[in-house]
Formats: C-alpha cells, sequence, structure tokens
C-alpha cells in the first residue's frame, strides 16, 4: 500500500529498444559509423513509459492503452507486470517499436516499425477512466486519447502530454504540457521566449485549459494561466541522453498534483525530476538503477526503495537554520556519493537548545521547504533530539556525511553506522561560512545602518 495517489494514464504504449555498443572507425563502403558490440536491451516507451514511471515513484498506477496479441504486445506486457495494471484497448495491427542504436550515449540512428492504433474504447477503459481520482494522458497520436474522448471530457484529467498527430486536450484539463517544438507549431508561433510566453498564452484560451507548460529541455519550463508567464529554470543543466524526459515530466507533475500539490509546484518538482532523470541516463536507465528524485518523498520509504533496488543511501545532517553557500557544496557533494540524499535536520526545540535563545531565525516548516527545493536533496527527516542516533537507526543509511568544519572531533554516528555497515565520511567545507557568522554579519549591518 501507499499514501501517494492513485493514478490512471490513458494513452499509447511502445515498445522501445536500445542497441548500445562503440563506434571507433567508419565503415569502408560508406562514410558511416560502425556500432560494434552491441547490448540489447527493451523498456516500455510512449505511454507505458510514463506509467512504468509513476509506478516507481510509489504510486499504484492503471494503464489504458492499446495492445494486441503480437510478440512486441506480450513483451510490453512482462515488461510491466507487478509494476502496473493494464486495461487493454483493441489495437488494429502491431504494436508500434523503436529501435535507437547508440554509440555510447549518443544515438546514431532510429528504426521504426509497427502501425498499430487503438479501434475503440471498451467498457472497462471508461469505467477505469470514470473511477479514476487523476488522470493523465500521455497522447502519442495514435488513437486512445481520441477512443476515450467522451469519457475525458466528462472526467477532464489533472495532465495532457499533447502531440502533434493527436486531438487536442479536453476542455478543462489542468495542466497541458507540450515541449517547445510542440507549443509552436500548435500555436503557431515562432521562436524565442517571448514567442513561447504568448504561443502559450495562446494555447491557454484555444484548448480552455486551466494551465500550459511549455517545456524548454535544460532551461526549465514556462508556466502560463494565460497571462504573464511564470518562468521555472532547471538547478542544472545536464547534457545527456534526453528521451523520456517528457514523460518524466509528465508523471511527475500529474502525480504531484494528485497528490495535492499546486500547479506552480508540480511544475517546479516536474522540472527537478527530469532534469535529474536526464542526469541518471534518461530511459535508457529506467528499468536499471534509477535515482529517486521525486520532492518531497517519505524519507523510510525513499530509503528502502534505494536499498531494495542495490542504491546507496546517503545521509547528512544539521539545523540548517540560514542556508548559505556552505551548505549548499556540502549536499551537493553529499548527493554525487549515493543514489538518494534524506537530509536530517533538527526540530526547532533542538535547534534552541544548541545555539541558544533567538534561534532558529527561519522556523522547521521555512527551512523544511527550502531543503526541498534543492535538486540535491531527495528528502527531509526531522528530529527532536539534540543528536539524530535514533532517527539515523531507523533510516539506516549507507553513508552518512559531516562537514570538515568536524574534523578532528568525536563523530558520535560513526560507532553507530558500524552496527549495520554503513559509514561515516567528512566533506571538504568552505571556509569562512556559517548561519551564526551570517547572522552576526546581518545584525552588524543593521546597527551600522540604524546609527545616527
Amino acid at each position: 500500500m501507499t499514501d501517494r495517489a492513485p493514478l490512471v494514464v490513458v494513452g499509447d504504449a511502445l515498445l522501445d529498444h536500445d542497441l548500445t555498443g562503440t563506434a571507433e572507425r567508419l565503415a569502408p563502403d560508406a562514410p558511416v559509423p560502425v556500432v560494434a558490440d552491441c547490448a540489447r536491451r527493451r523498456r516500455p516507451g510512449g505511454a507505458a513509459l510514463t506509467a512504468y514511471l509513476a509506478a516507481r515513484d510509489g504510486r499504484d498506477v492503471t494503464l489504458v492503452t492499446g495492445l494486441g496479441d503480437d510478440e512486441a504486445s506480450q513483451e510490453l506486457r512482462r515488461l510491466l507486470d507487478g509494476h502496473v495494471e493494464v486495461v487493454p484497448l483493441p489495437l488494429s495491427g502491431a504494436l508500434p517499436e523503436k529501435t535507437r542504436v547508440l554509440a555510447g550515449d549518443r544515438p546514431v540512428v532510429r528504426l521504426d516499425r509497427g502501425d498499430g492504433r487503438t479501434r475503440e474504447a471498451t467498457d472497462a477503459a471508461r469505467d477505469a477512466v470514470r473511477d479514476a481520482p487523476a488522470v493523465l494522458v500521455s497522447d502519442y497520436g495514435r488513437g486512445a486519447a481520441d477512443a476515450l474522448r467522451d469519457a475525458l471530457a466528462a472526467h477532464p484529467p489533472l495532465v495532457w502530454d499533447p502531440h502533434p498527430r493527436g486531438g487536442p486536450p479536453v476542455p478543462g484539463t489542468r495542466l497541458v504540457t507540450p515541449a517547445e517544438q510542440e507549443a509552436r507549431a500548435f500555436a503557431e508561433a515562432g521562436e524565442g521566449l517571448r514567442a513561447v510566453a504568448h504561443g502559450a498564452a495562446t494555447l491557454v484560451r484555444r484548448w480552455r485549459a486551466a494551465a500550459v507548460t511549455v517545456t524548454l529541455g535544460p532551461r526549465g519550463a514556462l508556466l502560463s494561466y494565460g497571462e504573464h508567464p511564470l518562468l521555472v529554470p532547471a538547478p542544472v543543466a545536464h547534457h545527456g541522453d534526453a528521451c523520456g524526459a517528457g514523460d518524466r515530466f509528465a508523471a511527475t507533475a500529474a502525480g504531484l498534483l494528485a497528490d495535492g500539490a499546486l500547479v506552480e509546484e508540480a511544475v517546479a518538482g516536474a522540472v527537478t525530476a527530469a532534469t535529474e532523470f536526464v542526469g541518471a541516463g534518461g530511459a535508457g536507465a529506467a528499468l536499471r538503477r534509477e535515482r529517486a528524485v521525486l520532492p518531497a518523498a517519505d524519507p523510510y520509504a525513499l530509503a528502502a526503495r534505494v536499498r531494495a533496488t542495490g542504491g546507496t543511501v546517503v545521509a547528512a545532517g544539521g539545523c540548517f537554520d540560514l542556508l548559505h553557500a556552505g551548505h549548499v557544496g556540502l549536499l551537493q557533494a553529499a548527493r554525487r556519493i549515493g543514489d538518494c540524499l534524506i537530509v536530517c535536520v533538527n526540530s526547532d526545540a533542538s535547534v534552541r537548545r544548541r545555539k541558544g535563545d533567538g534561534r532558529p531565525v527561519n522556523p522547521l516548516a521555512d527551512r523544511v521547504r527550502v531543503l526541498r527545493a534543492l535538486a540535491c536533496v531527495d528528502s527531509v527527516a526531522v528530529f527532536d533530539e539534540d543528536t539524530p542516533e535514533r532517527l539515523l537507526a531507523d533510516l539506516r543509511p549507507d553513508v552518512w556525511v559531516k562537514g570538515g568544519d568536524y574534523a578532528g572531533a568525536d563523530l558520535p554516528e560513526a560507532a553507530l553506522l558500524e552496527e549495520w555497515g554503513g559509514q561515516a565520511v567528512l566533506l571538504p567545507y568552505l571556509d569562512g561560512r556559517s548561519s551564526s557568522a551570517l547572522l552576526a554579519r546581518a545584525l552588524e549591518g543593521t546597527r551600522a545602518g540604524g546609527a545616527p
């Protein structure tokens, strides 16, 4: 069971193949690279990838999609088994397959086959949409969304990820998520940020959607309600394999909205998730060990999920009262050690006992919100004691991180980590950065400014 809201994904599934090898020479008969020693990986594609990623976030997911009796459909069912409940729609033709040939992480060519389209809706599919607490449409232009348009119009989805060959979102959709190139085509807009903003506003009105967010790749996303847009920058630019980033974005946004987040919060979380997804290897890593990236994840469930896939759980702790460059550098370095970072933060009472009256300057809720906004932080846990030993005993991280300003001092957590085979480590800390020093300089500046 999960405390995350269940999600129904309606859309067109694909079966994707990656042939990955090395390219060190050109063919003697043509100026094309020779990709040798290829390894083949099969994975869910299209709406099936979106559903799979939503399920990996720890929620119950139902996929309503066209499937047949062909070999590709059977293979996709096997890949989804145990992860996603499937409600099949009748398919004409074979399930579409996309094969990418990659030299390292660089695509060389893509081969497509299969022209299957959803023929019609079924009562089971209409019931799944009607009874769904939250719906995400992942339209790849192969008929599933069109077949269920009447049911979707009666129960508008939270998120609609559109396709140029598909129909428009149904009126009342809460958030539509076209990519930049798609948005330009839909709105017949030009290039540049101004054109994107005007195009998004046009689409809000044309589609009668509550909001449109245009994904901008490594630049983040632009969110429009029809007036002044909100630009949500990516926390860091990754230039790896971006295949599947749009599916990651849509799955995260829909999940956060289903869990009660505001649209702005959902878009910000989706930008972070898509950025981390690309940095972790994109869709090619979807069936391998995947970094848990969903903001505000339950720390205990996150730690268990990462351990279950053979990952490394990293934890770091502190008051984080006035977040500064030293904190950020430490947390970014800690995240690179493993596959998730859980920050253990002192409660307000714990900070007062350690720092004295007047601290913390920022209450716990604000400190937690700021930490969760960092791309390198996957989850935050709070402890009320003076030290985090009891919390660590419950989380059982593989690595416990302290800043270098603890060098030469005892680390009481080190012995505790050894009980389950963990390791306490020190990381370099930026000199001269501390919350106390920052507060002192601020107070000094206030006194100087108030002097006659």
